[in-house]
């Protein structure tokens, strides 16, 4: 059986972006990149909705272009290769080995889980907010950055129903940022 792990950087407030839309604060030493590529590189799809999409496509292509971070230009190469997904109802298509899933969004990520396959959704908070509310998400890994940004976009969106976890590692890397990886635990009846 699959999965999907959901991975996302949030603020110590618990926004994924600050209060103009800015993504400029998470902090990549070399520590929390060797874990993201070995997230990265155990995950056999990636997964966005429309807005991460817009974003990554728009700097991944091209990223050596814009940066010179070790990080940066390891994980280009990387996310140009993998086949991706992008759920959305106004994207028709997409480039780079990518998929766009407009209906039926539930039963074909279920149908990709139950192949066996290893997605992981980066970031966002709508598409995250939709597969949590159908008990999708298998497995969050939240990195929380040592900052505060006052507000922006929450992490999560407020639940319809409570959602019960377990907690199964906590770790902190050199920059201060904290891992919380959490599992879907056993709803209760």
């Amino acid at each position: 059986m699959g999965k999907i792990t959901h991975f996302v950087h949030q603020s110590l407030d618990g926004f994924i972006e600050g209060p103009n839309g800015e993504f400029d604060w998470p902090v990549m030493d070399g520590e929390l990149s060797a874990y993201s590529h070995a997230l990265t590189d155990s995950a056999d799809i990636f997964l966005y909705g429309r807005v991460v999409w817009d974003m990554m496509s728009g700097y991944w292509p091209h990223a050596e272009e814009y940066s010179t971070h070790e990080h940066d230009l390891a994980f280009a190469p990387v996310w140009r290769k993998a086949p991706k997904i992008v759920v959305s109802s106004t994207l028709e298509e997409a480039g780079w080995n990518t998929r766009v899933i407009a209906t039926d969004v539930v039963e074909e990520l279920t149908a990709l889980k139950n192949s066996g396959a290893h997605l992981l959704l980066f970031g966002g908070s709508a598409l995250a907010a939709f597969l949590t509310e159908h008990h999708l998400i298998d497995e969050y890994q939240i990195f929380v950055h040592p900052v505060v940004l006052g507000g922006g976009k929450p992490v999560f969106h407020t639940p319809q129903q409570r959602l019960h976890l377990t907690l199964t590692e906590s770790r902190t890397f050199d920059s201060q940022v904290v891992l919380l990886r959490h599992e879907l635990a056993a709803q209760p009846a």
